[in-house]
């Protein structure tokens, strides 16, 4: 079966992941855009800003493209697995350098919503399509 016609991509639980983490990613993405200075007291001190500000708009784009998908009924194949390798990337990178003490412990709860998001994908890709609801 071709990938981008898998019948469990268009159902309300896809769209559903990939507005809340499409929301999630937009919003954590734009803080150091919007407040920096709350952004840094949160997440500790850094050393280079541009790469504050890189990263964050790495993450708002990747937000910003899952959220039309969702909007336009259009969560491929590709957009999920956007969702989930995005995911895996920061919550891993997270994980790793917050044991090490390198990062703020604050850190670990993004990875945890960033393991929630995995399964949240995970499950709605697995799923018969028979268990789900037809898109909204």
């Amino acid at each position: 079966m071709n990938p981008a016609c898998h019948p469990a991509l268009h159902t309300r639980t896809t769209r559903a992941i990939a507005f809340a983490q499409g929301g999630y990613f937009v919003v954590t993405g734009v803080w150091p855009f919007v407040h920096m200075r709350s952004f840094l007291w949160i997440t500790g001190p850094k050393t280079d800003l541009w790469l504050v500000e890189t990263v964050g708009a790495t993450v708002a784009a990747i937000g910003v493209t899952l959220l039309v998908a969702a909007s336009r009924r259009a969560v491929s194949f590709e957009i999920a697995l956007l969702g989930i390798l995005a995911a895996v990337a920061l919550g891993g990178v997270e994980t790793w350098y917050a044991l090490q003490e390198r990062i703020r412990w604050v850190y670990l709860g993004d990875a945890a919503l960033e393991v929630a998001f995995i399964i949240g994908w995970s499950i709605a890709l697995t799923r018969r399509p028979s268990d789900h609801s037809p898109g909204m």
